[in-house]
């Protein structure tokens, strides 16, 4: 295995269980568009890409305005209303802090908006544990590795040295278009079948095995 020093988490289905939270904004915001909403499936298949990407994908046959209004009534919705309840997956915060106290560096690289995602980062209190943070606004969305090449530059941590992990074909394909290896969170979004093909070094089945493939399997030099 090789001495990983920095290890980059995708947050929705990776680290929070959230899925349930975001297909009820999803299918919401559709409605207050005057649309269909999408069935949980089809919602569920964009997430992890970015708000503007997700709604291309999903409403591809409508057009900008509506997708802006649906972006628009998705954010009002997952911030402000009191949908299904989204929850740190067991084990996160103890991981977190285990492998922040043993010297590795920590990142997050997600395709939710800046502010969701500093206001979910307070709500947990897993702010302290992440030395930089990448949002879909101030980067590409995925499969696009500009926030794993913005990462890597902020830290001056070469793509051999780092690790990404995930829940999506989406965070693989990232890492893989960034020469970077990658782990899969096979609890997640994506199923395992989606996300074998994209050759993860492993398919974690939950946070306390990730924590231990972690420690086991990534010595800091």
């Amino acid at each position: 295995m090789r001495p990983y020093k920095l290890i980059i988490f995708d947050w929705d289905g990776t680290l929070m269980d959230s899925e349930s939270r975001i297909i009820s904004c999803i299918q919401a915001a559709c409605r207050d568009a005057g649309i269909e909403a999408p069935s949980a499936e089809s919602a569920r298949n964009v997430i992890g890409l970015g708000l503007h990407e997700a709604c291309r994908q999903l409403l591809s046959d409508l057009d900008e305005e509506v997708h802006m209004h649906v972006q628009i009534r998705y954010r009002h919705h997952f911030l402000h209303k009191d949908f299904a309840p989204a929850q740190l997956f067991d084990g996160v915060m103890l991981m977190l802090e285990d492998l922040y106290l043993r010297g590795y560096l920590l990142a997050v690289a997600t395709g939710m908006s800046r502010h969701g995602l500093n206001t979910i980062l307070q709500e947990t209190g897993l702010a302290t544990y992440f030395h930089a943070t990448r949002s879909v606004d101030e980067s590409a969305s995925k499969p696009n590795p500009l926030m794993l090449y913005q990462l890597l530059d902020y830290f001056e941590v070469k793509a051999k040295q780092a690790l990404m992990v995930g829940d999506t074909e989406y965070d693989l394909k990232m890492a893989s278009h960034a020469g970077m290896d990658a782990l899969a969170a096979g609890y997640g979004v994506h199923e395992v079948e989606r996300l074998l093909p994209h050759k993860p070094l492993a398919c974690i089945n939950s946070i306390p095995q990730m924590h231990q493939w972690l420690l086991g399997g990534c010595g800091v030099n």
